[in-house]
């Protein structure tokens, strides 16, 4: 789930039957989105210095950044080096403790966690002076690896809340219940989804695979213009997964993009990365292409050289 309830505040249109960007303005495709998308790759691995190569401008820029558990003060990450630009597929690997989903929840602005250097610009701004709904409402959306639930909160009132949140924001009329469910019912479909759904409390009660599912809901309707998607392969079945990836897959346009943390090639295969990331003790150690993924997956983490 995105960041709180406030955070959660971001655009929707109803031009595409599963994501739209977090613009106001209605997307426009000249044919259906492919199931799977396959974006630019590298010929090689790469430094984890090296900035990627795209015509797309910057939308996320990691410079040296530190960051520790507020409470403990125990540094987690130690200087990460990070460029996303639009229209392009980021994942980062890494074992367990490396510091992947600390990186996801500093960018979104997670209270646990203090920023102690570097920087992080999103879309040219300073996004460490921002808010975490702030942040929401410029275009970051994160799915957490263990959403949580709320109570009393149904998911059709939170994903109305979040959406006129967003419209007043850029000026917009809200839109009222029955406009609403005109919006939001093809996306339920689209997700292979009961529309009974809609009437449950935000993740109470539901299984692992049913929240995963539940935040691709999330960010269909509410829209990013980037998305930072923790584990979503996790708790899933096989079907479960491929219809979670033709709709992460349906994000992709030229304007926006995705960063997402994984354990395993098959989340790879689906969603087709332009660039893979190693993360090891709170730095990214090296970046290249979904080659790094294969020999991951066939020799651990021990068969990427550093070179």
């Amino acid at each position: 789930m995105a960041p709180p309830l406030s955070a959660a505040a971001v655009a929707v249109s109803s031009s595409s039957p599963l994501f739209s960007p977090s613009s106001s303005h209605p997307l426009i495709r000249r044919h259906a989105p492919p199931r799977y998308v396959s974006m630019r790759t590298r010929g090689r691995s790469q430094p984890a210095a090296a900035a990627a190569e795209s015509s797309g401008s910057p939308l996320l820029e990691v410079r040296g950044l530190t960051a520790s558990v507020k409470e403990t003060g125990q540094q987690i990450l130690a200087g990460v080096d990070l460029t996303i630009r639009e229209g392009e597929i980021h994942a980062i690997m890494g074992k367990n403790g490396s510091g992947k989903s600390t990186l996801t929840k500093v960018l979104v602005g997670h209270p646990h966690y203090e920023v102690t250097g570097g920087t992080i610009l999103f879309k040219g701004e300073d996004l460490i002076d921002m808010e975490p709904e702030e942040r929401s409402l410029a275009g970051l959306f994160m799915s957490f690896q263990a959403p949580i639930e709320i109570p009393g909160v149904s998911n059709f009132d939170f994903l109305l809340m979040a959406v006129n949140a967003r419209r007043e924001k850029s000026g917009l009329p809200a839109l009222g219940p029955i406009e609403f469910y005109s919006v939001v019912s093809p996306k339920v479909d689209a997700l292979k989804m009961d529309p009974k759904f809609l009437d449950r409390n935000v993740n109470e009660g539901f299984s692992g695979g049913e929240r995963k599912r539940n935040e691709i809901l999330q960010l269909s309707v509410i829209g990013a213009d980037l998305a930072l998607l923790d584990e979503i392969d996790s708790g899933l079945d096989v079907d479960a997964l491929e219809d979670v990836a033709i709709a992460v897959n349906g994000l992709l346009t030229p304007q926006n993009s995705v960063l997402m943390i994984t354990h395993y090639q098959r989340l790879l295969d689906l969603i087709k990365p332009s660039y893979v990331h190693i993360m090891e003790n709170g730095k990214i150690i090296k970046t290249g292409d979904s080659s790094i993924a294969t020999q991951i997956n066939e020799g651990g983490f021990k068969s990427i050289a550093l070179v």
